[in-house]
């Protein structure tokens, strides 16, 4: 799967870790920036890894920045990207299963990389399941979020 990776200052430090954990899993990993604990502004990293989503560069993103939640704020204004701050691996493998979350946003002041490594192998091991029979309760909500967002 090709993924995208991208973080502010706060995230910079957890980055490194979970993308060769990404690499190691065998998916074709985008790094988005940032490279250092300099001060940035999580809405331009939250932006470059949308974009890459909306263009079909990548199929799914992890955006890390010091609570998650600015970056999911953030990622969430771009149409097509369902972003949610996940700590832990049930929500992070059930937004893809319900809810066809495409990124994944980490606290790197919140979790530790453990469980951080442990979060993104849920996430990306999961698929969505809107299109398997019996499951169709799904892709009728999603439907509902994509009407709301063309609103």
């Amino acid at each position: 799967m090709k993924i995208a990776i991208a973080s502010d200052h706060a995230g910079f430090p957890l980055k490194p870790l979970l993308a060769n954990h990404i690499r190691s899993l065998g998916h074709k990993l985008f790094d988005l920036g940032t490279n250092s604990t300099r001060p940035v502004d999580y809405p331009d990293y939250a932006e470059k890894l949308g974009l890459a989503i909306q263009g079909g560069k990548v199929e799914r993103g992890i955006l890390l920045c010091g609570s998650g939640v600015g970056a999911c704020i953030a990622a969430n204004k771009l149409k097509g990207v369902y972003a949610c701050v996940c700590h832990d691996t049930f929500t992070a493998h059930q937004g893809v299963e319900h809810d066809d979350m495409n990124v994944l946003c980490l606290g790197a002041n919140v979790i530790g990389p453990d469980l951080a490594m442990e979060i993104v192998d849920a996430f990306l091991a999961a698929r969505y399941w809107g299109h398997d029979p019996g499951q169709e309760r799904h892709a009728q909500r999603v439907e509902k979020i994509r009407k709301l967002e063309d609103r």
